[in-house]
Order: C-alpha cells, then structure tokens, then sequence
C-alpha cells in the first residue's frame, strides 16, 4: 500500500469501526447475543487493522501538521486532543471489555462496556472528523 493512501485506509477503518460499534449496540440491545459478539470482535479487529496502517503511516512520513490557522485550527487541535487522549485508553478499555464478555462475566463486562463503547465509538468518529479537517478542509 502506497503512503498517500493510507491517511484514507485509516478513515474508512475508523468509519468501519463506528458503523460496527453501533451495530453491535443495536444486536445486544435486542439480546442477539451471538451475533452482537461476532460484530464487536470484528470492531476490535478492524480498530487493530487501523491501529496498524496509522502506525505505518506515520512511522514512514512522522506527524502531519494541521495547515489553517484562525479559530478552525482551534477547533481542529481542541478535537485532536480529546481524540488523542481517548484513543489511548481504547486498546485498554476494549481488551478488558472483550475478555470480560468471552469469559462469561456478563455484569462486569456491560458495566465495563457503558464507558468502553461511548469512548470506543468517539474516537472512531473523531478520527474521521480529524482525518476530513486535515486532508479536505
């Protein structure tokens, strides 16, 4: 895969990953329990596909500098810092989660998964935001 493909890889992983997380929400409020695991280890999946194309990315061109100034660079870095911030608890938050549901422990893993998936599915979508602001804008 070529570099400047990348930054839109990632968008379509991290849109991929919100679409699945809303799903999976969708199925175990309808207590599709079978289905509504598959779809959230697929979410983990793709967000580890994603994890991995991002670090490549910027392994090989380093940080990519917002251009505009004025009051849209401040809305662009105010969501990147609560983005940035959030991403890092995901990989934590979703390992602890999935291990809890494939465990069984069903109480723990759903008050787990009331913080996991708000800030799981935040940072699939701000990743998008932040993705369009700074290669559409």
């Amino acid at each position: 895969m070529t570099t400047p493909l990348l930054p839109t890889v990632n968008a379509l992983l991290n849109a991929t990953a919100a679409v699945l997380l809303v799903w999976g929400y969708r199925l175990i409020r309808r207590k599709r329990i079978t289905t509504h695991r598959k779809v959230m280890q697929t979410a983990f999946v793709v967000s580890c596909l994603f994890l991995v194309s991002y670090l490549v990315y910027h392994y090989q061109v380093g940080s990519v500098r917002f251009p505009k100034t004025g009051a849209i660079r401040t809305i662009y870095l105010s969501i990147l810092a609560s983005h940035t911030v959030l991403a890092a608890l995901v990989p934590i938050l979703a390992i602890i989660t999935l291990r809890r549901g494939r465990a069984g422990r069903y109480q723990k893993h759903r008050q787990l998964a009331r913080w996991t998936l708000p800030i799981w599915l935040y940072v699939s979508v701000t990743g998008v935001v932040v993705y369009a602001m700074l290669y559409h804008l």
